[in-house]
């Protein structure tokens, strides 16, 4: 969430991105959070997603797949669909069709920047490709690889196949090269948790290993740090020497981030997982996540503009805006729930049904 409210001037993120604004403490914070602190998380999703697969590698394939029909790729089409309908309503209107040119989320070319302007093709791979709701690309590629999962099970047991794969994953994911189908940060970590199980790996956490977390999790803060100061900072220092430093402290951050949380945030979850109110928002963590792009990208604009005279207003709108629309998220799902629990069921793939 807190990644989609990033509302710097250059809004797209990558490892390498350099930003082109003078270094403030809220470009710092933003940068930081956004580029730094939370980019371990998609990785350590996908392998939970890979360990949890493998864990019911008994299951029959046939009703595993069409639980993941179900899960996946339903509410991912119905979500998209949802996304293609909300911007074109948007668009209807002089007042909110603006929203949706200045977050260049329907941008093809310079003539063409709305949903109005694409043929129907264009409409048909929005839908089922590169959808207006883009969060959902995890969606989309954790199903492929659900049904991908023999074969990539496959290369991961063979004693010298394993030995090209995990490689050329990794240099996949350092390369940031993907299409709709395989993308390299997620099949390396998809990947990496099948093999965790598969090989016995223990993850529970020890003393000893809570030790390490805070070595990794200090790694996981100075290099996060280090590399928000040169993506302001480091072309003038580096020139073009910079983009390959940038990406090859993104690993780093990944990484530790990943270990630093996962053996050092045990007690945090154990908490969270005692709280009521925790479990009961909780349950509406996929309507949120769903919902909450392209929602977030079209109001950035409207509320810098709205909050401008405030100081500091840029990193009010990054803390708040969110905030706001986890709040309208779990209103509408609550409601959503109770009014419709089986459009509802099939929007969620059964998930926060109680």
């Amino acid at each position: 969430m807190f990644l989609h409210g990033y509302n710097l001037q250059q809004r797209y993120l990558r490892p390498w991105t350099i930003v082109q604004e003078k270094l403030t403490p809220t470009g710092f914070v933003e940068f930081f959070v956004a580029n730094g602190l939370l980019r371990f998380l998609i990785p350590m999703l996908f392998a939970i997603s890979g360990y949890l697969h493998a864990n019911f590698d008994s299951a029959p394939t046939g009703p595993r797949i069409r639980k993941r029909i179900r899960t996946l790729l339903v509410p991912y089409l119905a979500w998209s669909a949802l996304a293609m309908a909300m911007t074109y309503i948007l668009e209807l209107f002089p007042s909110t069709r603006g929203m949706v040119l200045s977050s260049g989320i329907a941008y093809i070319d310079d003539n063409r920047r709305l949903l109005h302007d694409y043929h129907w093709y264009e409409l048909l791979r929005s839908w089922l490709l590169s959808t207006i709701a883009y969060q959902m690309w995890f969606i989309r590629v954790l199903f492929i690889y659900n049904l991908a999962y023999q074969a990539i099970r496959w290369c991961i047991s063979h004693k010298i196949v394993g030995w090209i794969f995990f490689p050329a994953a990794a240099m996949l994911w350092l390369s940031t090269l993907g299409t709709f189908f395989l993308e390299g940060e997620s099949l390396f970590f998809f990947s990496l948790g099948i093999w965790l199980f598969k090989t016995g790996v223990p993850l529970e956490t020890t003393a000893r290993r809570r030790i390490y977390a805070r070595v990794w999790g200090l790694v996981f803060i100075l290099s996060a740090s280090a590399n928000t100061w040169l993506a302001f900072k480091g072309y003038s220092l580096l020139g073009n020497r910079v983009y390959p430093v940038l990406t090859l402290m993104h690993p780093v951050i990944v990484i530790s981030g990943l270990i630093s949380c996962w053996f050092g945030l045990d007690n945090f979850a154990r908490c969270c997982m005692h709280n009521k109110r925790f479990i009961t928002i909780s349950a509406f963590a996929f309507f949120i996540y769903a919902f909450h792009t392209p929602l977030v990208a079209y109001a950035i604009d409207p509320v810098l503009s709205w909050l401008s005279p405030l100081p500091a207003f840029r990193l009010l709108a990054f803390v708040f805006l969110p905030l706001a629309v986890i709040a309208l998220c779990i209103a509408l799902a609550a409601l959503f729930r109770r009014l419709a629990p089986r459009s509802y069921n099939i929007l969620t793939g059964g998930r926060g049904i109680a």
